[in-house]
């Protein structure tokens, strides 16, 4: 072999090699090193907690290095973090992060809803962002460490919870418009009430001349460039008197999401056999929402049926705002709802477009969004078991 190929050789096994994850450090949970802060924070009266305002005492940090793998991962006191200003995350919007909660049950065990179903999407958000691969479970075990240090910042009052934000960012120093192999994982706690102080219903803007998403892109993940350019379209629903964006798609005007949450319909059938309750399909562009598929999954459910006496026709379907202004003009459009992790369920009662506002009947929620949020919150306060979907912290 000649000196040419003998280099070339080496070269090429030294990348392979180091590029073998294999060889490379995995997120690793019983390697967690914990340092505790000296002093803890005193809770705070229930009634003055504002959604993300509020902090827990401790946070857990790992490092993902390309010549390492991941460091062992670290609780620690929550507080700021050191990283170069060149770092892609500042550069190039490399950021993940999920949305989940820990609820405590009537036994007093802290619990958390679905999380399995945030570490998928976590993982799906990370290789759409060319992020280093990241161990959902191994995350999710670090979370359920977190909230046992943290279980007394969870409120004991129905509807309040601790609201937990596992995030993955990119931490490449230097300004290569190309993926990251450095990143950071943490995670952070924060006690939170409801979304909405009062559920009061929400008044939506119809948007069409920005979008929150393409196909293509990045709207079915949920990655942190997702929010930031709704945030000047918010601005002007905000002046015009509405509380939230309808974002709308296409020249057929698609209703696909409101605000960062799922939206849904509920729409009387013709046929007399209960209702429509209507979203938009996972097309690339909607977020699969957690909230949304334990809706969904509850429509469908005959039991669910029996227990709220509600009948329900659960379709992922494409409609449009065409769609939004018959079914209203003929009396059909029932409710009008707005899901997610932070709201759960709430309900809307009315829809600028073009002018005009589609008004939804009620003064409140209806009878379909109140049978969905009373029993998503009896799964995730502990005082229905139902397919698993309650998780005690061990």
């Amino acid at each position: 072999m000649g000196d040419k190929d003998s280099i070339t050789s080496l070269a090429q096994g030294q990348t392979d090699d180091s590029a073998n994850p294999r060889s490379l450090a995995a997120l690793d949970a019983s390697k967690l090193n914990i340092t505790l802060a000296t002093t803890l924070k005193p809770l705070q009266p229930i009634e003055t907690l504002c959604f993300g305002q509020t902090f827990s005492d401790h946070m857990i940090v790992a490092t993902y290095d390309p010549e390492i793998g991941w460091s062992a991962p670290e609780v620690k006191p929550h507080g700021p973090i050191t990283l170069d200003p060149a770092c892609s995350c500042f550069q190039y919007g490399g950021n993940v992060f999920e949305g989940m909660k820990a609820y405590l049950g009537p036994n007093g065990e802290a619990r958390l809803f679905r999380p399995d179903m945030n570490m998928r999407r976590m993982e799906k958000s990370c290789a759409r962002l060319a992020l280093p691969p990241i161990d959902g479970d191994v995350v999710l075990e670090l979370v359920k460490c977190l909230v046992n240090l943290e279980k007394r910042w969870i409120p004991k009052e129905s509807g309040y919870s601790l609201y937990l934000r596992p995030t993955v960012i990119a931490t490449r120093p230097g300004l290569g418009v190309i993926a990251s192999d450095h990143a950071m994982l943490y995670i952070l706690a924060s006690p939170t009430g409801p979304y909405y102080q009062v559920l009061k219903p929400v008044s939506l803007f119809a948007v069409s001349e920005n979008v929150r998403a393409w196909p293509g892109g990045t709207g079915g993940h949920k990655v942190a460039g997702n929010y930031s350019p709704g945030f000047l379209p918010q601005r002007t629903a905000a002046e015009k008197g509405y509380e939230q964006i309808l974002w709308l798609f296409g020249d057929d005007r698609r209703i696909t999401e409101a605000g960062a949450m799922n939206f849904f319909v509920v729409v009387k059938r013709d046929d007399g056999d209960g209702v429509d309750f209507i979203t938009a399909p996972l097309d690339g562009t909607i977020l699969p929402g957690v909230t949304r598929a334990s809706c969904l999954a509850l429509a469908s459910d005959p039991d669910f049926h029996k227990e709220s006496s509600v009948r329900l026709h659960p379709q992922e379907t494409v409609y449009t705002m065409s769609d939004l202004a018959k079914w209203s003009s003929e009396g059909k459009l029932l409710e009008a709802l707005v899901i997610g992790t932070a709201v759960i369920v709430g309900p809307c009662n009315r829809i600028g477009y073009e002018g005009k506002d589609i008004v939804i009947p009620g003064a409140g929620m209806g009878p379909v969004g109140t049978a969905l949020r009373k029993k998503i919150l009896d799964i995730q306060e502990g005082r229905t078991e139902w397919k698993g979907w309650g998780v005690v912290c061990p």
